[in-house]
């Protein structure tokens, strides 16, 4: 089972599923062994196929660092935080999680989008 490192320790991804935003974006860093990057990737696939198919899933995409690092990066965008919320809780998916490898390390962070004059909207 992956363990959980908040990536803000005062307002970990619990209290951050509790509010009502949208849409919002989960950035998740993983770490783990490169032992077990196959075990991995086939956990997560699993996961995805399953949030795929959960009401205001929009999209998500896995990358992973360059060179020889086996540290991953997922990004998801839902169309609202209660959505992401009744996914995140489903105990379909809280029992996909506990068959990541015992080494993965998750450090899962919502987000949303920011307006900077002349650069980006929201």
């Amino acid at each position: 089972m992956a363990q959980m490192r908040p990536l803000d320790p005062s307002f970990p991804i619990d209290r951050q599923i509790a509010r009502e935003a949208g849409p919002v974006v989960l950035v998740n860093l993983f770490m783990l062994d490169a032992a077990a990057e196959q075990s991995f990737l086939t956990s997560w696939q699993d996961d995805a196929a399953f949030m795929k198919r959960q009401p205001g899933f929009i999209s998500t995409q896995l990358h992973r660092a360059v060179g020889d690092s086996p540290t991953y990066l997922n990004y998801a965008v839902w169309e609202t935080n209660a959505h992401f919320r009744a996914a995140f809780t489903h105990p379909e998916f809280r029992a996909k999680i506990a068959v990541y490898p015992a080494s993965a390390v998750a450090s899962p962070h919502l987000f949303q989008k920011v307006a900077v004059a002349g650069i980006c909207v929201a």
